[in-house]
C-alpha cells in the first residue's frame, strides 16, 4: 500500500505541484512529449554528484528548471532550437533526476540551489553564462544574479516571481480557483484541513491535484496532456516551499524577498509571461517595470504559466532576438501592455 501511494504521490506531483515541470513536446507541434535528451555526464561538485546536459556551441545558456524538485526535462526539446548558436546546458539540481538525493530532507535548501548554479558554471569552466528560470527556477535565477553578477550575461525569467509574498499570491489565487470551480473538490479540501491533513500529505495532494493543470497553467487545458511525465522530487518541494505550500507558503520561499535589490542588476533582462496565468499573475509580473527598469516585458498572449509549450515560435522569436542581441526597437514584437 505504501509503495502504491508514494507512486501515485511522484504522478500527482509531476502533473501539478510543479508549475515548472514541462518537458517541451511541442516546440514544432511535431515532437513526442519530451523529446530526446542530449548526451549527458555528471559533474563532482563537493561530496555530490550533478546530472547535466549540454548540445550545441557558442555562448553558453544554462537553464534551472521549477519546482522545486522538478527535472531538466521541463526545457526538452524547445530549447534544441538554441543549440545552432549557443551552447545550451541543462541540469537536475541536488535531491532531483540523476542528481545524488539527500539523506535526510532537512538538506533541501534554497541556498543549496544556489550554488549548484555555481558549481555547474565552474565544473564546466564557463566565465559568465545567459541565465534562464521558469517559475521557481526564476528565484533561483535571480538569487544567482544578484550573488554572483560577474558570472551572469543575461538573465531570462519565464513565469517569475520576485518574492514569497507574490507566490503567496499565487497560493490564494489558485485557492480561489478550486473554491470557484470545483465546489466539491473544495469540501473535500476543508473537510480533510479541518481534521489536521496538510499539503504534504498524500490524502490532501489527492484531493488537491485532482482539479487538473488546465485551471492554473494554460490557455488552453488542453494542451496540458502536452506536460512531460518525469517524475519530480516532492521531498524538495515540501522541504523548500514548506509543509502546506498549497495553502500557506513557507519554508525558505516565504523568506524570499528581491524587490529591494533588483535595481542593482545592470544586465539584461528578459521576462516573459502569458497572459493566463493563474500562478506568476500578469498583476504581480508588471512590478518588475519599477523593480527593475532595464528589463524588458513580454505577454505572451495565448498563454499561461508555460508560454514555450502553448506559443512555442511565439516565444522562441522572443527569446532568440534577446539572446542574439538584436535591436527590439526594429523587431515588431509584442509588448506589455
Amino acid at each position: 500500500m505504501e509503495i502504491g501511494r508514494s507512486l501515485v504521490r511522484f504522478v500527482r506531483l509531476t502533473w501539478i505541484v510543479s508549475a515548472a515541470m514541462a518537458a517541451l513536446s511541442i516546440s514544432y507541434g511535431q515532437l513526442p512529449t519530451g523529446g530526446p535528451h542530449p548526451k549527458g555526464d555528471y559533474l563532482q561538485t563537493g561530496n555530490t554528484k550533478l546530472w547535466y546536459e549540454a548540445e550545441g556551441t557558442g555562448d553558453p545558456v544554462v537553464l534551472i528548471s521549477g519546482g522545486p524538485g522538478d527535472t531538466h526535462a521541463i526545457y526538452h526539446p524547445f530549447f534544441s532550437r538554441f543549440a545552432d548558436h549557443h551552447r545550451v546546458i541543462y541540469y537536475d539540481p541536488f535531491g532531483v533526476g540523476k542528481s545524488d538525493k539527500a539523506k535526510d530532507k532537512s538538506e533541501y535548501r534554497f541556498a543549496r540551489d544556489i550554488e549548484d548554479l555555481e558549481a555547474v558554471r565552474n565544473q564546466l569552466g564557463l566565465p559568465s553564462i545567459t541565465v534562464i528560470g521558469h517559475s521557481y527556477g526564476s528565484i533561483v535565477a535571480q538569487a544567482y544574479a544578484l550573488k554572483y553578477p560577474q558570472a551572469v550575461k543575461r538573465l531570462v525569467l519565464i513565469g517569475p516571481f520576485h518574492s514569497g509574498a507574490m507566490w503567496q499570491e499565487n497560493d490564494d489565487n489558485a485557492n480561489r480557483e478550486i473554491r470557484n470551480q470545483y465546489p466539491d473538490v473544495w469540501e473535500k479540501l476543508m473537510d480533510l484541513r479541518a481534521h489536521g491533513i496538510r499539503s504534504d500529505d498524500f490524502a490532501h495532494q489527492d484531493a488537491y491535484f485532482g482539479v487538473g493543470l488546465g485551471l492554473f497553467y494554460f490557455f488552453d487545458a488542453a494542451k496540458a496532456a502536452l506536460l512531460p511525465h518525469d517524475a519530480g522530487n516532492p521531498d524538495v518541494y515540501y522541504s523548500i516551499a514548506g509543509k502546506d505550500a498549497e495553502f500557506k507558503i513557507g519554508g525558505d520561499i516565504a523568506k524570499i524577498d528581491f524587490r529591494p535589490d533588483l535595481r542593482k542588476l545592470k544586465i539584461p533582462i528578459l521576462i516573459l509571461a502569458g497572459r493566463y496565468d493563474r500562478i506568476s499573475m500578469p498583476k504581480n509580473v508588471v512590478e518588475y517595470r519599477k523593480l527593475t527598469p532595464t528589463a524588458r516585458i513580454v505577454f505572451l498572449e495565448r498563454s499561461g504559466h508555460f508560454p514555450y509549450i502553448e506559443e512555442p515560435d511565439e516565444t522562441a522569436t522572443v527569446l532568440r532576438e534577446f539572446l542574439d542581441g538584436q535591436s527590439q526597437a526594429r523587431s515588431g514584437l509584442p509588448k506589455a501592455p
